[in-house]
């Protein structure tokens, strides 16, 4: 056991609520009294007025002043959050930059932790989402009738266009519940149906509590979701093999997915829906469909997805290392060697064939490396005349293995 004593974190982050120093710890109020420089939101700020100390206003864009508090590195430092800073706060952007014994925080009840007190919702069991920095068709996936959702909001005047976004989506019968300042002198909880919702008139910072109601479509929870989920020109893997080649490719949380041939995207952003973690990059060598599977991204929440337009194996060049790759169109020798030499170990490759000729170059891998060869055969009832009668769907070949 080493007798080198632990280093003294230079950086305090000091979570803060609504009534400002009224509901600070001891720890934190020791961290204020002895810090050299305080650096925070200008809102946060204003919380604290008794500051003595230099304070330094944190810029927008956020980012900007990752590098400004790093640079303060070997003073005594008090960073102010808001709530509780790691969820859905700045703690995580910025302790990711520092090694343990730099930092230390002191939290205080977060906003949901708040919101579910006042609302008597279940926070184990509510869908929490921070949507002051987020679109919200994040929401899309947990929209369902008597599903109840928390979410932040980036100010006052995203209530109206929020009651609004919904009202599109065919959930105009949902009960909203505004949360403002919470924690604070001036704390109000307003319930509200969706067209008062839309007038508007309520200030920063707001939460938001949600119970959904409406007719608007909700996205089923497992692999294989409705084709008209997703725009698409035709190329796209069709629902039931959706969810084949999604269960093959067997996502596990914080994977990163290579999706080559995205078509429409489907694939990389039910790779995505997976799990809040996961992360995808759609490679798709013609631009419209490239521009199409970022539209489809951007409108069903996961505007994260990376698509990069261009051909393979140039394209494959800025990407992150694979935990899976699905190759669903272009499928060639040249197309495995390439995608084979860049898979570690561990990682898995799912690749889906209709023609003979990629049939064989499927078979001919597999008899190689092993793994499952897998043929899919679909019929779907039609009209025959005044009957009914089967029609099938052109023969799928699946290979999956895990190199």
């Amino acid at each position: 056991m080493s007798d080198t004593p632990l280093q003294k974190p230079w950086l305090t982050i000091v979570g803060l609520g609504e009534d400002g120093p009224d509901g600070l710890s001891a720890a934190s109020r020791q961290a204020l009294e002895s810090a050299e420089i305080v650096m925070g939101a200008a809102r946060h700020l204003e919380l604290l007025p008794d500051l003595t100390v230099q304070t330094i206003t944190w810029p927008v864009p956020f980012a900007d002043g990752i590098p400004q508090l790093l640079a303060l590195s070997g003073k005594r430092v008090v960073a102010l959050a808001s709530g509780d800073p790691f969820w859905f706060g700045a703690g995580a952007s910025i302790t990711k930059h520092l090694t343990s014994g730099e930092w230390v925080a002191h939290p205080v009840p977060s906003t949901f932790s708040l919101a579910a007190a006042r609302l008597g919702w279940p926070l184990q069991s509510t869908p929490c989402l921070g949507l002051h920095a987020a679109p919200f068709a994040r929401l899309l996936p947990h929209l369902h009738s008597d599903t109840k959702i928390l979410a932040t909001l980036r100010d006052g005047d995203a209530v109206a266009l929020l009651a609004r976004w919904l009202a599109d989506k065919g959930f105009g019968g949902s009960t909203l519940h505004v949360l403002e300042a919470l924690g604070g002198s001036r704390e109000s909880v307003t319930q509200v149906n969706i067209a008062e919702a839309m007038k508007g008139g309520f200030t920063h910072p707001v939460a938001i509590g949600i119970k959904v109601a409406g007719n608007g479509a909700s996205l089923p929870l497992t692999s294989g979701r409705p084709d008209n989920v997703f725009d698409n020109d035709g190329q796209i893997t069709k629902r039931p093999v959706r969810a084949l080649t999604l269960s093959a490719l067997a996502p596990r949380p914080g994977e990163h997915l290579w999706d080559i041939g995205g078509g429409s995207g489907s694939i990389g952003i039910e790779w995505l829906w997976a799990h809040p973690s996961m992360r995808a990059s759609s490679v798709e060598i013609n631009p419209e469909r490239a521009d199409r599977i970022r539209a489809n991204a951007a409108r069903l929440g996961v505007d994260h997805l990376n698509v990069v337009t261009g051909a393979a194996p140039d394209a494959f060049a800025d990407l992150d290392t694979p935990d899976a790759v699905f190759i669903g169109g272009g499928i060639s020798q040249e197309m495995l060697e390439n995608v084979w030499v860049r898979l570690p170990d561990g990682a898995r490759l799912v690749a889906n064939a209709v023609t003979l000729e990629t049939e064989v170059l499927l078979a001919n891998w597999h008899a190689d490396k092993g793994g499952d060869l897998m043929r899919i055969e679909i019929a779907q009832s039609k009209p025959l005349g005044n009957k009914r009668g089967w029609k099938s769907s052109y023969p799928i070949v699946q290979w999956s293995v895990t190199k």
